[in-house]
This record gives C-alpha cells, sequence and structure tokens, in this order.
C-alpha cells in the first residue's frame, strides 16, 4: 500500500503516519511544500527510532506525484466524498491520499477523482477526524482487506505463555 499526504502542516501528525507506515510495510509519499522540516525533533520523535527505515518518497508537487507514479490508482480521502472508505475495494499497490490539516485535498484535485474519493462517516457538527487518525483507520481497512498480507498477526506475552 501507498499513503499520499498532500502539503501535511504539522509534524507530530506526519511522524506518526510515518511510524504506522514502517509497521504496515507501507510507503510514504510526501507532496511539498511541508509545512515544516524533515529534520525537526517532533517529527523525529513522534516516528521514535522508526524513521530510518521508513520508504519515504518527495514531490515538489502532485504533478511531479502524477509523472513519477504513472497509472497510480489513487483514492482522495476527504469529507467531500459519497461512498465510505469501507464500501470500496483495495489493492495491494493502490495509493491513499489525504490532504492538509487545515484544509484537506484541494477541490481542483478533487474534482478529478470524483469515483475514487472516500470519506470516513462522523457526526455533522465535527470537520474532520485527526490525520493520522484518518490515515490509521483507512489503511487498516485496505489492509484487512489484503488479509494483512506479510504481517504478524497473532502476538506473544513477554513474560508469560497463553494457555492452549
Amino acid at each position: 500500500m501507498n499513503i499520499i499526504l498532500h502539503q501535511p502542516e504539522i509534524p507530530a501528525n506526519t511522524g506518526n503516519i510515518g511510524r504506522t507506515c514502517v509497521a504496515t510495510g507501507t510507503k510514504l509519499h510526501l507532496i511539498e511544500p511541508l509545512g515544516f522540516r524533515i529534520n525537526e525533533k517532533e517529527l523525529k520523535r513522534a516516528g521514535m527510532d522508526y524513521w530510518d527505515r521508513l520508504d519515504v518518497h518527495r514531490y515538489m508537487n502532485f504533478d511531479e506525484f502524477l509523472q513519477k507514479n504513472p497509472g497510480a490508482k489513487i483514492w482522495m480521502a476527504t469529507t467531500k466524498a459519497k461512498q465510505v472508505y469501507s464500501d470500496v475495494e483495495f489493492g495491494d499497490d493502490d495509493f491513499i491520499m489525504f490532504g492538509k490539516e487545515s484544509a484537506g485535498i484541494p477541490e481542483e484535485i478533487l474534482i478529478e477523482y470524483e469515483k475514487t474519493c472516500i470519506r470516513i462517516p462522523m457526526l455533522d457538527e465535527i470537520r474532520s477526524l485527526n490525520l493520522s487518525n484518518s490515515v490509521a483507520i483507512v489503511l487498516y481497512e485496505a489492509l484487512r482487506q489484503q488479509d494483512f498480507k506479510g504481517m504478524q498477526i497473532k502476538g506473544n506475552l513477554h513474560r508469560l505463555k497463553w494457555k492452549e
């Protein structure tokens, strides 16, 4: 899977998303301008010691992303979508794009992707969810649909053993 962040503004969100990407084997694509420097302490702290293991790609703008990823199937996560994220079928190599915290994905981009716009249901009086939470919600649905391929499903206790 692939996560795209279009002009993210808050380093802690991007760090959390980076950590989620490392934990799931997901590539992270960052479309500039970013609201922070990639080496900021907050970003590294949120990603903890995993940032060096992140498969991250940067692009100057959305057009450059499209040029370097021809034919990419992009799901646009937006509060403006007509369909719910859990009602679509994600493919192994799909891209899920999220917009910046203050404004989302620009409507000039969304208008070209009407059929692949998806939303997370929420109450009317709520404008949006936290970006890193939204990424986790949608990404884990996509991974569930892929049967969590290559991921550890069962865990073990550290000091004790589970009863058989």
